[in-house]
C-alpha cells in the first residue's frame, strides 16, 4: 500500500535541517494536528494554509509533495 505524505516526508527530517523541506518534516512531526493520514494535495494544503505559520512559503510543500508523488509511482 502507498505511503501517506506525512510518512513519506518524514524520511526527511533532521536534528539539524540543511534545507527547507528538512525544516518542514521537522515541523510537521512537532505538529499534532497535521493530517498524517491523508493521500490528499487539497487536504494537506488547505490544511498548511489556514492552520500553520512554520512553513516559509507553499513551494516547499509543493516541492516535497513532487517528490511524494515522484517516489510513490516508482515504487508503487
Amino acid at each position: 500500500m502507498a505511503k501517506t505524505f506525512y510518512h513519506h516526508l518524514m524520511k526527511y527530517r533532521h536534528p539539524s535541517p540543511k534545507d527547507s523541506i528538512s525544516q518542514f518534516a521537522n515541523n510537521a512531526y512537532e505538529d499534532h494536528g497535521f493530517p498524517k493520514t491523508s493521500y490528499n494535495y487539497h487536504e494537506i494544503s488547505s490544511y498548511l494554509e489556514l492552520n500553520v505559520s512554520y512553513l516559509e512559503s507553499m513551494t516547499v510543500f509543493d516541492e516535497a509533495w513532487e517528490q511524494y508523488i515522484t517516489t510513490e509511482k516508482r515504487d508503487g
